[in-house]
């Protein structure tokens, strides 16, 4: 077991080069946009940027889960196919899409409730949209190939080249919002221009009707459930310009972005299990190796959780300059959600960890029950407690998507395909972070929070883990095994 954890472990940490730089320097680009521009145009930025998630859903339409799930199941010689059929059709609706929404602009920049002034913002997203969607597979070939270098540096490239082209475009050419656009759509489009070289090589011109038709079958119940998935991580930006204002919207776009932390431990994690659990689905002890990967992650997870909610307010408050903190003090009330934002994306974790029951027995036609059903709690608890809590209430309104998407999940991967989850540690986890979180308010918000309060909460979280029994001896040598270096 412990070499299996061990090469999901090495997988996940070469991915995680790509996503944790990527986030630690999108996590810059935050404060670095507050000294640039205001709460107002923050909040146009954050709103355009809900409606291309949304769109990059739509235009894969669930072709790259297709693609990972039947070109595993492929013969050497049938992985062109494979990868034809699927690149291809991607290619086609794309460009079809396109040019759909470019002929309907008008409808659509009303839709967005962009002002005038920045109708150029939308031309630019229609690009950027198009790079990324012809990328998507691709990548998740080398996903597949467990290629994590060759990923992991052109996610780099992009990475470095968006920073450098912001700061450029900011500085230099005083661009204001229209630099992070620009910097994205060139960043995008290099990065497509550095994946042809793969396309080529697996490319054959030709789309097997057959095997197009199961793609389809099997990747199309993920739109509407990847939908609804995108729903809960973007819809509350619409409520909550259309319940209080831009500038509100500023604040919680911030907040919302410290919560990266636990959102790239996600990420990276992703991008390894999802190839893992199909490569190892035929192991004899398949389902005590998922069961352990669960009981870890929600460890590693819950540690960062209490360590960035302690300590991110000190961070963001640090005054690099006189006068000039690593936050603009403008955008720091923002930062009271961020607590609630790395739980709902922990519990975003455990819903991908219960991901693999449905992938391996073909059951994804659950995916949008599962997904339709947070986003409908999404949406009713935004309404209900953005008027009341303001953007707490926004938050409050993720977790609870994500909570009632797990539980769900759960209760279908249970009947589909049981695993003996430790389901006493991962209760004992739970309960250490309800007792802290609600510490960490009542100190806040009632006596005020000192830096002796955090640490008490640091090192009192840490000892009700050991005094649980949640951490022994036999999971620091399981978390020994992750590790991708070798004695």
């Amino acid at each position: 077991m412990r070499e299996k954890i061990r090469e999901l472990g090495k997988d996940t940490a070469i991915y995680g080069i790509s996503t944790i730089v990527g986030r630690f320097l999108g996590f810059l680009l935050v404060p670095f946009y507050t000294h640039f521009i205001s709460p107002g145009a923050m909040g146009i930025y954050t709103n355009i940027y809900a409606y291309l998630a949304f769109l990059n859903i739509v235009f894969i339409y669930g072709m790259d889960a297709a693609f990972m799930k039947y070109s595993s199941l492929a013969e050497a010689e049938e992985k062109k196919n494979t990868f034809s059929t699927a690149y291809l059709t991607v290619v086609l609706t794309t460009l079809l899409l396109t040019a759909v929404l470019f002929l309907l602009r008008h409808p659509f920049i009303r839709l967005m409730e962009v002002p005038v002034q920045y109708t150029k913002l939308v031309y630019y997203t229609l690009f950027i949209l198009l790079f990324d969607t012809l990328a998507l597979i691709p990548f998740a070939n080398l996903r597949l190939e467990r290629k994590a270098k060759k990923f992991a540096l052109i996610k780099l490239g992009n990475i470095l080249l968006n920073l450098a082209l912001n700061l450029l475009f900011f500085i230099k050419f005083h661009m204001g919002i229209e630099a992070i656009f620009a910097a994205n759509l060139i960043a995008s489009a290099a990065t497509f221009l550095a994946l042809v070289p793969e396309i080529r090589a697996r490319l054959c011109f030709s789309i097997q009707g057959p095997l197009f038709r199961r793609m389809l079958r099997f990747g199309l119940p993920y739109l509407p459930a990847s939908l609804a998935s995108i729903m809960i991580q973007v819809i509350d930006r619409p409520i909550v310009l259309a319940k209080t204002n831009l500038e509100t919207l500023g604040l919680y776009q911030t907040g919302h972005k410290l919560g990266i932390f636990m959102m790239l431990v996600v990420s990276m994690f992703q991008y390894a299990w999802q190839p893992f659990f199909l490569n190892n689905a035929r192991e004899k002890n398949a389902k005590e190796i998922f069961a352990k990967v669960m009981t870890l992650f929600v460890v590693a997870a819950s540690l960062l959780w209490v360590v960035v909610s302690l300590f991110i307010d000190i961070a963001a408050a640090f005054e690099f300059a006189p006068g000039r903190s690593l936050i603009e003090k403008s955008f720091l009330p923002g930062l009271v959600v961020v607590p609630v934002i790395l739980l709902a994306y922990l519990f975003n974790g455990i819903y991908v960890n219960l991901w693999a029951g449905l992938y391996i027995q073909e059951k994804t036609k659950y995916f949008p029950l599962v997904t339709g059903a947070g986003a409908l709690v999404n949406v009713a608890a935004n309404l209900l407690l953005i008027p009341r809590l303001g953007i707490m209430g926004a938050a409050l309104a993720i977790l609870a998507s994500y909570v009632v998407m797990s539980a769900s999940l759960f209760c279908f991967t249970r009947k589909i395909y049981p695993i003996p989850y430790e389901y006493g540690k991962l209760a004992k986890i739970m309960a250490a972070i309800l007792v802290t979180g609600l510490a960490y308010y009542y100190l806040l918000f009632r006596v005020g929070l000192n830096l002796w309060h955090r640490f008490i909460l640091l090192a009192g979280f840490i000892l009700l883990l050991f005094i649980l029994q949640v951490v022994k001896k036999e999971d620091v040598r399981h978390l020994r095994a992750l590790l991708p270096v070798r004695k």
